[in-house]
């Protein structure tokens, strides 16, 4: 199965994170899993004034980015370019249409999003299209590695990149990129419901014991499947199932043996995948891979598709894509 292929026919969320893990499977990681370490939200600094009014933002700005870059933020940008599905969707949620200048070539979500100037692939973002729209600041995540960011940065393109391994650090961006626009407000809005999102759920498996929580495994792409220290690990944690991969760090490749052993309760996959060789979606692949027979989760039907985007997107949905790995594993819980 060739990844990057496969990426193009997926939806955008997904899409992200493959062309991610593209760079790791062709050995470009060290500077990816050095920028994975550093703090993955916004850092105010020292030098930003008090403000007064916890709401408004106060001028000038200074902030670090998740590659330890420092940002100063003279006022609030009136240009803004995404080169990241999960900061669009993330822009557009507190309410910065009117600066949003440019989007990338998988942006799709909110439908406003489809509209606006595209500004090339996510992890090579089209150059000369970001610097005729004469960006303030250009936003990007996970997907983008630092080589990718420098070499933009070497450009003068302002790249501030995110790389949240949490859904606190989602949150956290959110509230950054309110106080960078000066729409602190908005955000906190959105925050706020994320947080209840979050918090039904916690509530809801929190009386689960150990041996009642159920193993849980996740493909979001033929043959990957995703270990700790990344969020949709979290999410599985945060639902109360437990991930089978967690003996794994990052985004790896799968030992079909391996699974069977494991023998998961539940299994979950993106389920608009499609494999460009067989034409098979990702759940048909699952069920037919000799042997997968016998694990409970075949034999019980317990092989569910799940949002692609809602999975894969560390964005506002994230707590959605939460909500929707929680009923797939405890639907008792969550009728």
């Amino acid at each position: 199965m060739n990844l990057k292929s496969s990426v193009k026919r997926w939806s955008t969320g997904i899409a992200a994170l493959l062309l991610a893990l593209s760079l790791a499977a062709c050995g470009n990681e060290s500077k990816d899993s050095q920028a994975a370490q550093q703090p993955e939200t916004a850092k105010q600094e020292t030098t930003q004034p008090a403000q007064t009014d916890s709401l408004k933002t106060t001028y000038p700005l200074t902030l670090q980015d998740a590659t330890g870059q420092s940002f100063t933020f003279k006022e609030a940008p009136k240009h803004i370019v995404s080169v990241s599905p999960a900061e669009t969707e993330a822009l557009f949620a507190i309410g910065l249409n009117d600066e949003i200048v440019g989007v990338s070539d998988y942006d799709d979500y909110p439908e406003t999003a489809k509209s606006k100037a595209k500004m090339g692939g996510i992890m090579k973002p089209n150059e000369e299209a970001i610097i005729a729209a004469e960006p303030d600041v250009v936003f990007t995540g996970i997907s983008m590695s630092e080589d990718a960011v420098k070499k933009l940065r070497d450009l003068s393109i302002p790249i501030f990149k995110t790389d949240p391994k949490t859904v606190d650090d989602v949150i956290k961006n959110m509230e950054t990129y309110g106080q960078i626009t000066d729409h602190q407000a908005e955000a906190k809005k959105v925050v706020d419901q994320m947080k209840e999102e979050e918090s039904k759920v916690v509530e809801a498996v929190k009386s689960l014991t150990d041996d009642q929580k159920k193993k849980v495994y996740i493909e979001f792409s033929p043959g990957w499947t995703v270990g700790k220290g990344e969020f949709m690990d979290e999410l599985i944690n945060l639902a109360g199932g437990i991930n089978v991969a967690a003996d794994t760090q990052g985004w790896n490749e799968i030992s079909e043996e391996k699974i069977i052993k494991d023998n998961p309760d539940v299994i979950l996959f993106a389920k608009s995948v499609i494999d460009d060789k067989t034409k098979k979606g990702l759940g048909d692949i699952i069920k037919g891979r000799r042997g997968w027979d016998q694990i409970t989760a075949v034999k019980n039907g317990a092989v569910i598709g799940l949002d692609d985007n809602l999975l894969s997107r560390p964005g506002p949905r994230v707590t959605q894509g939460l909500q929707e790995v929680a009923k797939a594993i405890y639907p008792e819980l969550f009728k």
